[in-house]
């Protein structure tokens, strides 16, 4: 098991080590990431549940379950 993980990771090690163009391309695939899961997540995905009680969560929860189905 210890050999296998030691021999994936010399392989991605060896791999990203010789790359040129490759380094450029996973920083900018990186930074897409940040943006769509960060920046737009704040701006789109407002908290239904931010400042409620536990009851009023259960409650929340209970009518959007069944309004669902």
């Amino acid at each position: 098991m210890k050999k296998t993980i030691i021999s994936i990771w010399n392989f991605y090690y060896e791999g990203f080590k010789n790359m040129t163009w490759g380094r450029q391309l996973w920083l900018l695939i990186f930074l897409k990431v940040i943006i769509l899961f960060l920046v737009l997540r704040l701006f789109f995905f407002k908290p239904a549940m931010a400042g409620k009680t536990d009851e009023q969560k259960s409650e929340y929860v209970g009518t959007h379950l069944i309004d669902n189905n």
